[in-house]
């Protein structure tokens, strides 16, 4: 046997598996297939610019990263704990009262906060927060739109503020994602300050693998598996490689190509990056459009932010970046430069004639769907020595991903012990 587990998928759920593998004493191969670890979670560097693959944030409040993350080594750079709100020729700016005091009367007596929506907002997501374990999986789960109806929160604050967000958060503009879900990710949202790691979200897997006594195996595709009486036979462009056990950690759209799963739908977005010579907005806030009919995005833009202001790393000295997300399950999805330029002018009501593109990534397999109800899956064996781990078996997050990795290792632990 070349190894005790072969991981196949250097993105989170499989560095965990194999972190914890080896913890455990094994011997562990880990095959990526891309040129750098991390799967979804990719950073490039461009002109002294940071662009994550994709609009990305990490919030310090998921209970995996305190477990097995150092956090403060990464240094992270936060968002503030709100939104800007632009409205029409108005912005407004909505944070948390405690967190941002100087915001918190504007915020009370904002037109986009009435009191019946903060009252059914706090019935609605009331008892997520004060549960201290994570939220009970049942079938008797709704979609996020009905959740949200039958708490009474049908005013400006969710017509303006949360669907928008949610949508970003969830790459959906549906409304179908299960809602003891999205009240999960709130809760953590509450808790926590989203931030930027100093060097960018690859960072974050990138440490992980630097955890692991054997290095990950860069540019190897697995391209088969095949278990023998003995073992797992594991195909590479380089020759075949034996294991006790193995763990299909690729990403959720690529591991039903090695195992028999099906594949789950993934909700998808594009990020444009342009460097700007002077800040278009200050701040660390996210902006939210309320322009449209009846509140909502009134272009192809659903949220934006001047980056260089949160994470002041992304960024070379004296340099300023925007980034923008439009999102795939809407027909400007796929909206043009030009679009995106005039939308940028309108939000931040000044000129982009000086902007240049540094980037613009279309990410289709941003995140699996979550519709109701919420279950309990976790890792999959779709042969005897062979687990598929995921976020698309837990949740659709980063914290769901890391606990996958976490289920998968102890299920192949047991395996063979036993």
């Amino acid at each position: 046997m070349d190894s005790d587990v072969i991981v196949i998928g250097a993105g989170l759920a499989g560095l965990q598996s194999a972190r914890r593998l080896e913890q455990d004493g094994r011997h562990v191969i880990v095959l990526e297939a891309a040129d750098a670890v991390g799967g979804r979670i990719r950073t490039d560097i461009i002109d002294g610019y940071r662009v994550d693959r994709g609009f990305q944030v990490l919030n310090p409040a998921y209970p995996a990263l305190y477990r097995d993350v150092d956090v403060p080594a990464l240094d992270l750079q936060s968002f503030g704990v709100g939104a800007v709100v632009r409205d029409g020729q108005r912005s407004t700016t909505l944070a948390h009262p405690l967190r941002h005091p100087r915001y918190a009367l504007g915020t009370l007596l904002s037109a986009h906060t009435p009191p019946s929506d903060l009252v059914a907002l706090a019935r609605w997501l009331g008892p997520t927060l004060l549960r201290v374990r994570r939220p009970v999986r049942s079938a008797t789960d709704e979609t996020l739109r009905a959740s949200l109806d039958r708490a009474g929160l049908t005013g400006r604050l969710r017509r303006d503020v949360l669907d928008t967000f949610l949508a970003g958060v969830l790459s959906d503009t549906s409304g179908g994602s299960s809602a003891r879900y999205v009240k999960g990710l709130l809760r953590y949202f509450v808790l926590g300050a989203p931030g930027l790691p100093r060097d960018g979200m690859q960072a974050l897997p990138e440490q992980l693998a630097a955890g692991l006594r054997v290095p990950v195996r860069l540019d190897t595709a697995a391209r088969g598996v095949h278990e023998t009486s003995g073992g797992v036979e594991v195909t590479t462009d380089a020759g075949v490689l034996t294991a006790r056990a193995v763990i299909a950690a690729a990403g959720p759209h690529e591991a039903p190509g090695l195992a028999d799963i099906p594949a789950p739908v993934m909700n998808g977005l594009t990020t444009w990056w342009f460097c700007t010579p002077e800040s278009p907005l200050a701040g660390r806030f996210l902006m939210l459009d309320a322009s449209g009919p009846g509140g909502g995005p009134a272009g192809p833009i659903w949220n934006t932010a001047v980056m260089s202001e949160v994470a002041p790393s992304y960024a070379p000295p004296g340099g300023h970046l925007v980034q923008a997300t439009t999102l795939l399950d809407r027909p400007d999805g796929l909206a043009s430069e030009s679009e995106i330029r005039r939308d940028l002018e309108r939000l931040y009501r000044t000129s982009t004639d000086g902007w240049d593109v540094i980037a613009r990534h279309v990410v289709p397999h941003t995140l699996p769907a979550e519709p109701p109800p919420l279950v309990d899956r976790g890792p999959v064996w779709t042969g005897e020595r062979t687990l598929v781990a995921g976020d698309q078996l837990e949740t659709a997050s980063i914290q769901g991903a890391l606990v996958s990795g976490v289920r998968a290792a102890d299920a192949i632990g047991r395996l063979l012990a036993g």
